[in-house]
């Protein structure tokens, strides 16, 4: 233990005289939390619509007039066809455009039925079902109000069911609260493996692991001096994310944050352990850095940090078995917004301990002493 302790002390020394580390240990998590927690959103909260009223009858104004009052939607009027209106989809001016058919009251009245057409900007997907079926929900509730006759009170049968929903864990459907436990992992995954492998790469490309390579410090303390110092600053960049995102962004802590933090220690001793992993096969900082982001991308794409894993082809579903952000995405959002204990995340705990078992053997393993 003595030896560990001054390996930490000179892994300590080394860490706050680098001045490019600094800014990245103190200074990212700031800038991530504040910037990412906004751009990372598939929240819709106005859509840009372009109304062609080839009738101007007093139905298509009541409609016209019925979806300007949404606060969704921003309305463009005044235009005379619709060719303007898909002139204005190609320009990337609105994202839908509603065109109102000629004699559209006149069928409204007669026929009580008719007939309008939407064109979607459809480059994102996502986006225009959204869009689409806000404004569908709006026509919708116009054709009813219109079509349906008000049924005289002594006529009207009492509903057999009544529906009444309930929003759990984030009742404001808030898209901030689900993005920043994941904004979280990210931050603490970037710092474990990049700061953590790019740290025995430099001590590579400098030479001054030789001179450790040449005593008797045993494999698993070199490994270990290098991971705990790291483990610290993920921690403390850890709370500091929280602090900033429970100030910035007000987001609930509904669970422990003691099994919170425990739990990071697990997964920041997997994270590390793989930065150093990686290490040990890269001669050149620029290597590991290589390395280290392209396995960070994919793990991340496919996490289930900006897309549910639900929604992913059952291939995919499978690979995030041996994912560590998957597992850990899912603990932070789990404790932090619906205040779950060890006992509901215990599978997530079990397959990550395993994960951080597995490659800090697997660093050690690597890792070759050469005198």
């Amino acid at each position: 233990m003595r030896t560990l302790f001054y390996l930490l002390q000179k892994e300590f020394t080394q860490i706050f005289r680098n001045k490019s580390m600094l800014p990245i240990i103190f200074v990212m998590p700031l800038v991530q939390m504040l910037i990412l927690v906004f751009a990372a959103t598939n929240e819709l909260k106005q859509v840009d619509l372009a109304i062609v009223d080839n009738d101007h009858s007093a139905s298509s104004r009541n409609m016209i007039h019925e979806i300007s009052g949404n606060p969704f939607f921003k309305v463009i009027t005044g235009l005379n066809n619709s060719q303007e209106a898909e002139d204005l989809l190609m320009r990337n001016k609105v994202n839908l455009a509603l065109v109102i058919p000629k004699e559209f009251d006149k069928e409204l009245t007669t026929v009580k039925k008719t007939e309008v057409q939407v064109l979607v900007d459809a480059i994102n997907g996502n986006a225009a079902q959204l869009s689409l079926a806000y404004l569908s929900n709006v026509i919708g509730a116009y054709s009813q109000k219109v079509l349906i006759k008000p049924i005289k009170p002594e006529f009207r049968q009492t509903k057999a069911i009544e529906i009444k929903s309930t929003y759990w864990f984030n009742a404001e459907l808030n898209y901030k609260f689900y993005m920043a436990p994941g904004i979280l992992v990210v931050l603490i995954t970037v710092v474990g493996m990049l700061l953590g492998g790019m740290n025995l790469v430099r001590e590579k490309e400098l030479g001054t692991i030789e001179q450790i390579n040449v005593t008797p410090i045993k494999k698993w303390q070199f490994i270990a001096g290098k991971l705990l110092p790291f483990l610290f600053i993920g921690l403390f960049d850890l709370a500091f994310g929280l602090l900033v995102a429970k100030l910035a962004f007000n987001i609930p802590i509904q669970g422990s944050l003691v099994l919170l933090f425990s739990l990071a220690a697990v997964y920041l001793i997997l994270v590390l352990s793989w930065g150093l992993f990686i290490s040990t096969i890269s001669d050149t900082q620029q290597q590991a850095t290589f390395v280290s982001f392209f396995s960070l991308i994919v793990f991340i794409l496919m996490s289930g940090l900006f897309t549910p894993v639900e929604s992913m082809p059952q291939w995919a579903q499978n690979l995030d078995y041996i994912n560590p952000l998957f597992y850990f995405v899912k603990i932070m959002r789990s404790v932090l917004i619906k205040g779950s204990n060890f006992i509901d995340i215990l599978n997530e705990f079990v397959a990550l301990s395993a994960f951080a078992i597995s490659m800090f053997s697997l660093a050690i393993f690597r890792y070759r002493k050469t005198s």
